[in-house]
């Protein structure tokens, strides 16, 4: 008799997400090592040995980020089951935000568990989280440094994330709320962060299977109780919003929204290297200003003459070299910008977040901070 239906789906996500990371490894040029530090583990992917074996010393790690909640538990539990029979090693790593009460020891309680499931090395890192940008995106920022920074000192090929498809709809709709244009409603991506560090192998599965894959294999689950915490956007979009928009509009709605975020990754993908390609030809100088700040100047007839997606996309990118913070930055700013080119009539300049200045200089647009 096979295992439960919903830990046959996650270890079977979690299966395919392993197999790519393989591939990846395998076509990945060795590392050059140098005296002072050995070669990464991760810089070349071994054959895997027999099935069933433990994996070799030197083959790459994978890594599960774990919070205990039920996505993140049924996530640790898969990889550790799929990780040795595809020769890989695998750990996992729990950051504590410090924002609650205890959070340590819960944090070494989950720790605990991952160890207990198999998984070596397995890590517990406080944080200290600031207020840039909000509590969620400080608590986020400060949560995605310390998993890169684990990743680093591990020398990880990758690290697993536990989002669903729920969570997937949530942040579709997050991005629809902010007016961000198609990359906000792109939702979170398979493979992200540097190098495709950042792998999601549950984006296909919802909230409901993880969690009763982990009921089948009596795994201990804590629940945050900022998930129910109307105070935290997120939480009021989960428990609020979507079960709203099910009511009027039906069932479906969480896959039609993760389904829009496919399809509208896939048109932001194409815009943007299409915008990539036309900031070569427009962008003219980009020397330091006094101070040392970063500025950009870019050809205001070049940019008149393309597509508005594209001419929108190529400011964007503009703002954030000189030194805009990307997530600060909204589609009603660079709508103010394109104006600037668009409908020119001697506006003054145009102020945008983290101290960027944009102004028209004849033939040029000038974008600097400070």
């Amino acid at each position: 008799m096979g295992p439960h239906p919903a830990v046959a789906a996650i270890r079977l996500a979690v299966r395919r997400v392993l197999h790519d990371i393989l591939v990846a490894q395998s076509a990945a040029p060795p590392a050059a090592s140098s005296p002072s530090a050995p070669a990464s583990p991760s810089s070349a992917a071994p054959a895997p040995g027999p099935r069933g074996s433990a994996p070799r010393d030197d083959a790459p790690l994978v890594l599960a980020a774990c919070s205990g909640g039920a996505d993140s538990m049924a996530l640790a539990s898969a990889l550790a089951f799929e990780a040795p029979r595809a020769g890989l090693r695998a750990g996992g790593v729990t950051v504590d935000h410090g924002l609650q009460q205890g959070s340590d020891v819960r944090a070494a309680e989950v720790a605990d568990r991952m160890r207990a499931l198999g998984l070596a090395p397995v890590e517990a890192i406080a944080v200290s989280v600031g207020r840039s940008g909000g509590p969620e995106a400080a608590a986020r920022d400060a949560r995605y440094a310390a998993l890169d920074a684990a990743a680093e000192r591990h020398g990880a090929a990758a690290v697993l994330l536990g989002h669903t498809r729920d969570d997937q709809a949530e942040t579709v709709l997050l991005g629809l709320a902010r007016g961000s244009g198609t990359r906000s409603l792109s939702g979170m991506a398979w493979v992200s962060g540097t190098g495709g560090r950042y792998r999601r192998p549950f984006l296909q599965l919802d909230r409901h299977t993880v969690r009763e894959a982990c009921l089948a294999q009596s795994l201990p689950v804590w629940d945050d109780p900022h998930n129910v915490d109307p105070s935290y956007t997120r939480s009021r979009v989960r428990h609020e919003a979507l079960p709203i928009l099910e009511k009027a509009l039906g069932k479906g709605v969480v896959e039609a929204l993760a389904r829009t975020a496919q399809l509208s990754r896939d048109d932001a993908d194409t815009l943007d290297a299409w915008a990539a390609r036309a900031e070569a030809d427009v962008m003219t100088t980009a020397p330091a200003a006094a101070g040392g700040a970063q500025a950009v100047h870019l050809d205001t007839v070049g940019l008149h003459g393309l597509p508005a997606a594209a001419r929108r996309r190529v400011l964007r990118r503009a703002a954030i070299a000189a030194g805009a913070p990307a997530g600060s930055l909204f589609a009603r700013h660079i709508e103010e910008v394109d104006r600037l080119i668009t409908g020119w009539r001697g506006q003054r300049a145009i102020n945008l977040p983290g101290r960027v200045e944009v102004r028209r200089e004849g033939g040029r647009l000038v974008i600097r901070q400070g």
